[in-house]
């Protein structure tokens, strides 16, 4: 099938999970009822996926107060009791971080129960995201290793094993976020790479990384407006993950400045082209939609093209995120018709 759908990863959570449209967003819940809580916002973002004619899910990250520190609280060496506040992608924007202050292990399974409840609730192909190594260690503060290479690597072997009983799961593609990779182009090519390949070790099944400028939250777009006409960073970074492993990219095209032929230098990739604006509480319709496919269908084969949103939507109004949903699923149903 041509143009499966697929979502960057998050989505909002119910207002009786946590507070709306805000990120890190404190849980309405605690102890056994937070976590029943969490099970019953997983199936609900699941079925709203279904129904909107996603093909390939996810669980919606219902279970993660944040991206990148849903993962970190089950591992051991960091401490969370004494957050300090640190810059994120060059100081964009402040936030209180926990520190790493001992050696790095794994407590156990981090995100078992969330991708096992959601296996069993769909028969749909599931994607699991997990921050990648360089974007964790930009969003935590480093009080034992010395060395952001060092500590990066540290971070990859337990994605990799957490990746591994993802996989196990049953879990049909890992997908690791990296907006990082958007900001440090030297230490992309460097070692950023490199890190990534080694999260993702040893995998069979589909492997993803996700690189975008960020969520449509204040920060994120007052730094888009410094960015000029045109986005080249990937003009950097696209080459060198064309020669990785690594299966698939993620990169937004709705709205977006990036020069659109750049997703020529990715020519060895499955190309998960974000067709809806998250930045934006307009609702695109299908015909947005297959406007957007039809541009990227000029530098990428038909069949390498995934339709999915910029980036997460866990800050957005529920209404605005799955209406938005059902327009991602009619478009790519619509573009299938047209360009089949």
């Amino acid at each position: 099938m041509l143009f499966p759908t697929t979502i960057a990863g998050s989505l909002p959570k119910p207002e009786w999970l946590a507070e709306p449209n805000i990120l890190w967003a404190p849980w309405k819940a605690q102890g056994d009822e937070l976590a029943r809580a969490k099970r019953d916002a997983t199936v609900l973002a699941v079925k709203i996926q279904e129904d909107a004619g996603i093909d390939i899910v996810t669980e919606g990250e219902q279970a993660r107060q944040h991206f990148v520190h849903g993962f970190l609280e089950k591992i051991e060496g960091i401490d969370f009791a004494h957050k300090v506040e640190m810059g994120i992608r060059k100081d964009r924007y402040k936030a209180m971080v926990p520190q790493v202050v001992a050696p790095l292990q794994l407590k156990g399974r981090v995100h078992a129960g969330e991708a096992l409840t959601a296996r069993a609730h769909t028969r749909n192909r599931l994607k699991f995201t997990l921050p990648g190594p360089m974007t964790i260690i930009d969003t935590i503060s480093d009080q034992y290793y010395g060395d952001r290479v060092k500590m990066a690597f540290a971070f990859a072997e337990l994605l990799n094993q957490e990746a591994k009983a993802l996989q196990a799961d049953g879990v049909d593609m890992i997908q690791f976020d990296e907006p990082a990779f958007n900001v440090y182009m030297d230490e992309v090519r460097d070692w950023g790479i490199k890190a990534l390949e080694r999260a993702a070790e040893g995998l069979t099944c589909a492997t993803a990384v996700h690189i975008c400028y960020g969520y449509g939250i204040k920060a994120n777009t007052d730094w888009k407006q410094t960015l000029g006409s045109e986005w080249r960073q990937y003009e950097e970074t696209f080459p060198v993950i064309d020669k990785s492993t690594i299966q698939q990219v993620a990169i937004e095209c709705r709205n977006s400045k990036v020069p659109i032929e750049l997703l020529g230098a990715l020519p060895a990739k499955i190309v998960q082209a974000g067709v809806i604006d998250v930045a934006s509480d307009e609702v695109e319709t299908p015909e947005d939609v297959v406007q957007v496919i039809e541009a990227v269908a000029r530098h990428v084969p038909k069949s390498n093209i995934i339709a999915t949103t910029n980036c997460g939507m866990a800050p957005m109004r529920r209404d605005i995120a799955e209406a938005k949903l059902l327009a991602l699923g009619a478009g790519a149903k619509l573009a299938r018709q047209r360009l089949g």
